[in-house]
């Protein structure tokens, strides 16, 4: 996942005893504390490269955009959920497919909740990202679509596919804003809780 070339810094040095940092991941982690200390507004893809020891020319290999750093490695995300849905077997009903791909899709260890909080924090509460956030939102919607109209037999672009892909980003959306509002809240149990909500509407279609 990570460029070769990018292994060492160009026209940046990094402070004395720290290596660059060389993956998506981690540009993103640095950035999410950038953005979080300074504001998304007043942190420049240049403090940012700064911050990772490249050059701003690096940092866009990796990333396309300010934007898109925020979101970390989204597209490696979206591929396993994927690979995830097309391994569950055809006789396990759609909902709970779709609650188990929602729970894993939204795991994170306890060592990783407090930079996601970060990171949700961001993605849902600046302006600036809402925009680039739709573009994303668009996309895991259709992995789901995709599950659901093989599932349904219809095609992924069809009304209901679609309907469920909007009801499943809804559900993980609620969830997040009831943790992000609530700090004491389990992240896991709301997801599960409004899984258990969405499959009483979605196990009829079974």
């Amino acid at each position: 996942m990570t460029p070769s070339d990018a292994m060492t810094p160009t026209a940046r040095t990094t402070q004395p005893g720290r290596r660059p940092v060389t993956s998506r991941a981690e540009i993103s982690a640095v950035a999410i504390d950038l953005f979080t200390a300074k504001g998304f507004e007043d942190t420049s893809v240049d403090d940012v490269a700064d911050a990772v020891g490249v050059a701003r020319r690096t940092l866009f290999r990796y990333y396309p955009s300010k934007n898109a750093i925020a979101w970390g490695d989204f597209d490696s995300h979206l591929a396993e959920m994927r690979t995830l849905l097309a391994e569950i077997p055809d006789d396990l009903p759609i909902a709970d497919a779709l609650r188990r791909a929602l729970i894993s899709f939204n795991d994170v260890p306890a060592t990783e909740l407090a930079g996601h909080r970060r990171r949700m924090s961001l993605l849902l509460g600046v302006p600036a990202l809402q925009a680039h956030s739709m573009l994303m939102y668009a996309e895991w919607r259709q992995v789901i679509a995709e599950f659901c109209a093989h599932r349904l037999g219809l095609d992924e672009h069809a009304h209901l596919p679609q309907t469920i892909a909007w009801l499943c980003l809804g559900t993980a959306l609620a969830a997040y804003d009831q943790w992000l509002t609530h700090p004491d809240a389990d992240l896991e149990a709301l997801i599960v809780a409004g899984s258990r909500t969405l499959a009483q509407g979605v196990d009829a279609l079974s």
